[in-house]
């Protein structure tokens, strides 16, 4: 045994060569084991809860509240450091929990029993852990086994694998166990090895294990995963960016009042600097970090109720920007099993359930596809061992009531030629009816050759030149409609005898079953929806060109005009000739996974944002580099899991659709709560100003600000976020991610809205500074701003009037303003917090009144405009 045979020549692959039949000893066996460590996949280091704790911290928005508690602090003002470090502590044990709790319904899907081996150990055969599995091991495979480590086949009794976690290709591979040499290694003939993650469907093998663990192709990809890196949400760019801006704007605004209440009022430093503490803390919305994770927080959990767990918290409102899915073929946009499709027998072409058993020829057909076939199905537990296209022959006769165990048992097999690659060809040799016949399945073309005659109901009839172009003309139809089509044909014997394979020619040919792994009924739906929110769906698989247009144009991913792209074209093209006809290309098929990284990453130039969808571990690296990696929660591997920033745990297409209403609703709600905080600070902002330049009392306490940000703006805010979805979400189209968080539109109804709030606060100060009495007017305006902001959280909910959307669809706004009204009364009547927030004490519900009145005033102008806005738009 040479080490040719061997994709690369690691020490394990030479000391593999010492390897006799009888296995390794119990001795070798924990040797190597020492040396290599368990066969399993690296994790890469996991992140403490502490650390997950500090990186709370690295925000922008935090650093800006930092500052602000020094600058209370450098004031004298205790009590305010005190609530905002309160503040971000609160905010880093919220991320904190909510990063753990995804890390364990991450845990809850992932499958607990590790799967087994079957090995030679000093000539005995024992089952072990597949993490203990070592290079040199022999292994002993059968049908419905899973692969456990990467080696060369050694003994082939008809092994055939499924190696869809890791081509994405549905139909099995078949193996040899032929030695090969280093030239056809280097080009990667691998029909002698079989390779971790893949499935056994077809019969039994011995293999020497050459790779275990990150040594597999299965570690290669997990490799490139690691390397691969992940991208900001837009969320996060637009708050990073929104977070500097207004970083810049508080320090120069702070710095002018600052010198303004110096140099033109003649104000004292301390005087002048807790001016300036006012406006910074009225500014800063110290309750944004938090609000944004508690919405965030509240999506996820509303997803998780949808079959849609997330494992990024800031990843939720990212879906709302999708606008292309990148999807896998297998397993996700199709079912991942071989069902029957059409049949053509005694000239006709129908449906599989419109055979006739009445009809001779196509009774033979049935007969032929499940004695020439060794899969079983079980019905009532939904489990099937074999190769997908015998499993489909075998549902073929299930339609039928005809249980393929027991019919075989009336017709035994007596002999075989076992399924060969090159031969194409697997023949069973039966009793029909005392006579031995030779059933034969296998490609069409090989089988048309070697059949001299047709049978037909009214018998055998000689197969003419126009009877084979009429064969092959039928199965290039089936073809083109994605179909994989098998010829079947039988030859009577004159004994039952030793097969060779000169007994396969001179056939009778029956006829053609064609079969295809089908679109999942909900992705048809689910890509239409897709497209109607403006999110072009791309089909990216490991499968033949035709097979996949033809599924892609039956869920309406293909339409006329797209084009198909295979993997060596795609290695055939420059970054700039594959930009070019990227919006064009809707399949990409026989793709690496580092096709579908370039893929993503095309995609991704052109400033879209990307979900990729997949469940194999060739998908794992593309779902990490996408910005919305999407895993399926039941079939996906564990590799693709923790790749991926969401896992479906129905493994249902359509919930990718819910999921991307949901974010574009929690994107929304988050803007109209960014809305509703910035526009009260606004108004806070302008009355402090104001109050500087014309050399008045400070308006507002630094209390007074922190007690409205943190306790009575939080309210609403975060009810708000609790807004319901609207219909017509998703109608629009994809928010274009370059978009910031602050457009125009928004600004422009921030500053209105503030502005109409600061003057009925300063209307209130005016009412309250009659006499000279600076505490009366501070106690009235910061009343009155406290109450206009709670009024303002109606106004904020969505850009139509309180009357569109009803108090009784949100109830969660209508308990936060009377949880604000409860605590605005306790500070302003309660006599230890009167002292606390320094309120006047000659305040009375007289003054109250005026407060309410003032304070419902812009509330009732904005509705007005609101109304007007709703006619003009015909609602």
């Amino acid at each position: 045994m040479t080490q040719a045979y061997y994709r690369k020549t690691p020490q394990q692959a030479l000391e593999a060569q010492n390897a006799s039949a009888e296995g390794l000893s119990a001795q070798e066996a924990r040797r190597r084991a020492e040396q290599y460590g368990p066969n399993k996949l690296s994790e890469g280091k996991k992140k403490s809860t502490l650390q997950v704790f500090l990186e709370q911290f690295k925000d922008l928005m935090v650093l800006i509240l930092i500052i602000a508690a020094v600058i209370s602090a450098f004031s004298g003002n205790v009590e305010s450091t005190i609530v905002i470090f309160a503040v971000l502590v609160l905010n880093a044990i919220l991320g904190t929990v909510q990063y753990e709790k995804a890390e364990k319904s991450l845990e809850s899907l992932k499958a607990m029993a590790s799967p087994t081996a079957k090995v030679m150990r000093g000539g005995v055969r024992v089952e072990i852990p597949s993490a203990d599995v070592v290079p040199g091991d022999i292994v002993l495979l059968e049908a419905g086994d899973m692969v456990v480590a990467d080696g060369r086949v050694l003994e082939n009794f008809s092994l055939k694998v499924n190696e869809s976690s890791l081509t994405g290709e549905s139909e099995g591979v078949d193996k040899t166990a032929e030695a090969i040499d280093a030239d056809q290694v280097a080009l990667g003939d691998q029909k002698n090895m079989v390779f971790s993650g893949s499935l056994v469907t077809y019969g039994r093998a011995t293999v020497l294990v050459t790779g275990t663990g990150m040594d597999t192709e299965l570690g290669k990809i997990a490799a490139l995963m690691n390397q691969t890196q992940q991208r900001k949400t837009p969320l996060q760019q637009s708050l990073d960016s929104f977070s500097a801006k207004l970083a810049m704007v508080i320090m120069a605004i702070c710095a002018v009042v600052f010198a303004l209440s110096i140099f033109r009022t003649g104000m004292g430093i301390l005087d002048s600097l807790m001016f300036a503490v006012a406006l910074a803390v009225a500014a800063i919305p110290e309750a944004l970090s938090s609000i944004v994770t508690i919405v965030l927080a509240m999506g996820t959990q509303k997803m998780a109720r949808q079959n849609a767990i997330m494992k990024d918290l800031k990843a939720v409102e990212s879906l709302g920007s999708v606008s292309v899915i990148c999807s896998d073929k297998t397993g996700t946009l199709t079912q991942n099993k071989m069902t029957p499709q059409k049949v053509y027998a005694d000239g006709s072409l129908l449906e599989g359930e419109d055979l006739s058993l009445v009809n001779d020829v196509q009774r033979l057909l049935l007969k032929a596809a499940l004695l020439a076939s060794d899969a079983t199905n079980n019905e009532e537990e939904g489990t099937a061992i074999g190769d997908p296209t015998e499993v489909a022959l075998v549902m073929l006769g299930e339609k039928f009531g005809v249980d393929e165990e027991s019919y075989r048992a009336q017709h035994p097999r007596l002999g075989e030629l076992a399924f060969d690659s090159d031969r194409k060809l697997m023949s069973t040799l039966h009793d029909i009816d005392g006579v031995p016949t030779l059933f034969t399945k296998g490609a069409i073309d090989v089988l048309l050759n070697r059949s001299t005659h047709l049978l037909t109901r009214e018998g055998k009839v000689e197969m003419t030149p126009q009877r084979r172009e009429e064969l092959a003309r039928v199965n290039m139809e089936l073809s083109m409609e994605g179909l994989r089509v098998l010829a079947f044909a039988y030859k009577e014997l004159d004994a039952v005898r030793p097969l060779t394979l000169e007994d396969e020619n001179g056939f009778t040919f029956i006829g053609l079953i064609s079969m295809i792994d089908p679109p999942r009924p909900e992705a048809v739906q689910a890509v239409a929806d897709a497209k109607r929110g403006g999110i072009r769906t791309i089909m990216i698989t490991g499968d033949h060109k035709v097979t996949a247009s033809a599924i892609a144009r039956q869920l309406g991913i293909f339409r006329d005009g797209d084009e198909a792209v295979s993997g060596v074209e795609l290695d055939g093209m420059t970054d700039t000739e594959l930009d070019e006809r990227l919006p064009r290309i809707s399949v990409y098929a026989r793709v690496s996974p580092e096709h579908k990284i370039r893929i993503v990453n095309a995609w991704q130039r052109r400033g879209n944002i990307v979900s990729m969808t997949g469940d194999g571990v060739n998908d794992a690296p593309a779902l990490k580099k996408a910005d919305i990696g999407v895993a399926m929660g039941i079939t996906g591997t564990e590799v693709s899991k923790d790749a991926a920033s969401m896992i479906l745990a129905d493994d249902n297409f359509a919930t990718i659709v819910k999921a991307v209403v949901n974010g574009r609703s929690v994107y929304a709600n988050i803007k109209n709560a960014i809305q509703f905080l910035l526009s009260g600070n606004t108004a806070g902002i302008f009355c402090v100003l104001y109050a500087s330049l014309l050399a008045l009392p400070v308006p507002f306490q630094p209390v007074h600000l922190l007690f409205i940000n943190l306790l009575t703006d939080s309210l609403p805010a975060i009810a708000i976020g609790m807004e319901p979805a609207r219909k017509g979400l998703l109608d629009q189209k994809a928010r274009d991610p370059r978009e910031p968080i602050l457009n125009r539109p928004l600004l422009a109804r921030i500053g209105g809205q503030g502005l109409l709030i600061a003057i009925v606060t300063m209307i209130a100060f005016y009412l309250g500074y009659q006499g000279g009495d600076a505490v009366m007017a501070s106690t009235m305006a910061f009343a009155t701003l406290t109450l206009a902001r709670l009024f303002h959280g109606f106004n904020c909910r969505g850009s139509e009037s309180i009357f569109r959307l009803k108090l009784s669809t949100n109830k969660y706004s209508v308990l936060a303003f009377l949880a604000g009204v409860v605590l605005l009364l306790l500070v302003l009547f309660t006599p230890g917090l009167k002292s606390l927030f320094m309120v006047a004490p000659a305040f009375g519900f007289a003054n109250l009144g005026e407060i309410v009145l003032l304070a419902f005033l812009p509330t009732l102008v904005i509705q007005l405009v609101k109304l007007v806005c709703d006619a003009r738009r015909g609602k």
